[in-house]
């Protein structure tokens, strides 16, 4: 006897479950035919191969050109592991004269820039030598002295005896950090600024021989981490001597470091006091370094309570060329700044009256985007002052169209006047029912 012919079920009406058992009415279930899929095939063809590794590279140029659509350009990769400067970054490097365009600066210029320029004294033929291990070790040393006469609070440094296997274990993620390119950074090295003695911690693993990547990797992770008061320190002690020893060093910086710089505006404060603040009152900036550090204040979003307390400071420092890019930069944002940070750039400016050198371009530049943006924030003896001055300190092709932005400025303490006049003349409208609707 045969097997009984498969019925199509879901003809079947009114029929109970066994009854269609019994009279072997139901489909049975196919095997399903299983296909190993390309991971779990114990061995992949050349052909397949060429595929994987095909759209595994067009999915990264993809993301590349979503991350960084204008540094995305075909270039040789050579995995040197020996340095982190090298051609092994694929990211272009950072040169100041990316951002020259809109300065006008001839050889004229730049050596008046110089000569304002104060020199240090500790540098050998204009060289900056590393000393970011010595700086840390100083600190630390300064900190222990302290500690046995002052009550640190929750954040400042404690010298404590390190264990020999914690030294050892961070003295290997120092060994990774000398060459680290890209992928995962050390589970230890990420804990580093949640412990109390942090600064001592770091100093093991010798920022000073970080690779690009791994600065940047480090200042990713301390700005998100520390507070204001602590990423300040790393800024100032890590960051800002890396960058500035990179470009003594190759005259350019790695693309690496200066997305570290951008980084670092998440914690503001500790931005401006840490890196800005510190480099122009050093007086030895030159003009690459302000181009490309003032490059990151231009075209990144500051709030204007830290832009506005930072160009009080320049304003009030000892003047040197420097200072000029980083007011014009932070003119340019066109803040609504208070009127004690405009008087201090007026004072700032009006200083140079009875100075016998002759002021750099990028002065009367400064001077010109002050006219521009707050010329009716000023008062009307601070215009007449400005006036007096640019008959002084004069330049053949700024200085006519200053005195035409400040001829043309409605000062700030007349309008206050006519604004009280035409409060007071204003006639008192008197509303009787009729007026406002009511009827009798």
């Amino acid at each position: 006897m045969g097997k009984p012919k498969k019925a199509n079920v879901a003809t079947i009406k009114n029929v109970s479950l066994e009854k269609q058992i019994t009279e072997g009415k139901v489909s049975k279930s196919k095997k399903d035919k299983v296909k190993l899929r390309t991971e779990e095939s114990p061995n992949i063809d050349a052909k397949s191969s060429q595929k994987i590794l095909a759209a595994a590279k067009l999915q990264q140029l993809e993301l590349d050109e979503e991350n960084f659509p204008s540094l995305v350009t075909p270039r040789k990769v050579n995995f040197n592991l020996s340095d982190g400067h090298q051609a092994g970054d694929v990211e272009e490097d950072v040169n100041e004269t990316d951002f020259m365009a809109d300065l006008g600066m001839d050889d004229e210029d730049v050596a008046a820039f110089e000569r304002f320029q104060q020199h240090s004294t500790d540098s050998h033929e204009g060289k900056r030598t590393l000393h970011l291990s010595k700086m840390i070790m100083q600190k630390i040393q300064e900190k222990e002295a302290d500690i046995h006469t002052k009550i640190s609070d929750e954040g400042s440094l404690k010298i404590e005896e390190i264990d020999p296997k914690v030294k050892e274990m961070y003295e290997g993620v120092r060994d990774v950090l000398k060459r680290y390119r890209s992928g995962k950074i050390p589970k230890a090295f990420k804990i580093i600024p949640k412990l109390r003695n942090w600064e001592q911690i770091l100093f093991i693993t010798e920022p000073h021989n970080w690779t690009a990547a791994a600065m940047f990797q480090g200042t990713r992770i301390f700005c998100s981490v520390l507070s204001q008061a602590m990423a300040q320190r790393f800024y100032n002690l890590v960051l800002l001597p890396r960058i500035r020893d990179d470009l003594c060093e190759y005259k350019k910086l790695n693309m690496h470091l200066y997305n570290a710089l951008k980084r670092a505006l998440f914690k503001p404060a500790a931005f401006m006091k840490g890196i800005i603040l510190p480099l122009l009152e050093a007086g030895d900036c030159n003009l690459r370094e302000a181009i490309i550090f003032g490059s990151v204040v231009a075209r990144s979003s500051i709030p204007v309570l830290h832009s506005s307390a930072c160009l009080l400071k320049i304003c009030e420092m000892s003047y040197s060329g420097a200072n000029s890019i980083f007011i014009r930069y932070f003119l340019d944002k066109r803040y609504a700044l208070p009127y004690r940070v405009v008087d201090a750039a007026v004072f700032h400016f009006l200083r140079f009256e009875t100075d016998r050198r002759e002021l750099p371009v990028l002065w009367h530049q400064s001077l010109l985007t002050f006219s521009q943006r707050y010329k009716n924030d000023i008062s009307s003896e601070q215009k007449e002052a400005l006036l007096q001055l640019i008959k002084k300190k004069s330049h053949p092709k700024i200085t006519p169209d200053i005195r035409r932005e400040l001829q043309s400025a409605h000062c700030r303490d007349v309008e206050m006047m006519e604004t009280d006049n035409n409060k007071a003349q204003e006639p008192i409208q008197m509303y009787t029912d009729a007026d406002v609707g009511y009827e009798g």
